[in-house]
C-alpha cells in the first residue's frame, strides 16, 4: 500500500462519483450507526466552527440509519428532543456521529445520538453534542407500522 493511502474496508465502498463526498457509514441490524466526517470550511459558521444546522442534519441522518436498521424498514422523525451543544468543533477536526436505538416500542424508537470530535493533531477526543430523536417505522404510504419491541 502506498504511503498515506488508506484501504477501504470491504463493507464500505466508494460508489458515489459526486464531487461532494458523503460521510462513510458503518451500520448493523442491531440499531447502531457510526458516521465519520471531516469538518471543512463549507460546514462552518462565521466563527470557524461546525454550523449547528449541519450538525443537526448529520445527527438526523445517523438517527434515521440506526432506526431503519432496527425496524427493518423506513422510518420518519417524530421529534428531536433536547440537543446539547457541549463544545465547538473546529474546521479541520474529525467528527464521529454515533447513533444507537435505546428503546423500541410498538412502532416508535428512541435513538440517542452523539457527535464526538477528534483533533487530528493532538488525537484528543471529546463529546461535542448529544441528543435524542424519536423515530417511527412507516409503510409505503407513510403510515406507522408495528416493529418488534425491545426484548426485555
Amino acid at each position: 500500500m502506498a504511503a498515506g493511502v488508506a484501504s477501504v474496508p470491504p463493507t464500505m465502498s466508494n460508489r458515489s462519483s459526486s464531487p461532494h463526498p458523503q460521510p462513510s457509514a458503518d451500520v448493523s441490524a442491531s440499531g447502531e450507526a457510526r458516521l465519520l466526517e471531516v469538518v471543512f470550511p463549507e460546514h462552518s459558521n462565521h466563527y470557524g466552527t461546525l454550523f449547528a444546522g449541519n450538525a443537526l442534519s448529520l445527527m438526523a441522518k445517523a438517527a434515521y440509519i440506526a432506526g431503519a436498521r432496527r425496524a427493518g424498514r423506513n422510518v420518519v422523525m417524530a421529534t428531536a428532543e433536547k440537543v446539547d451543544f457541549l463544545q465547538p468543533v473546529k474546521v479541520g477536526e474529525l467528527i464521529e456521529i454515533v447513533a444507537r436505538v435505546v428503546r423500541a416500542g410498538t412502532s416508535s424508537m428512541t435513538v440517542a445520538v452523539e457527535i464526538n470530535r477528534e483533533s487530528l493533531a493532538s488525537k484528543e477526543h471529546r463529546t461535542a453534542m448529544r441528543g435524542q430523536f424519536e423515530m417511527v417505522a412507516v409503510n409505503e404510504q407513510g403510515r406507522p407500522v408495528r416493529i418488534d419491541p425491545d426484548e426485555s
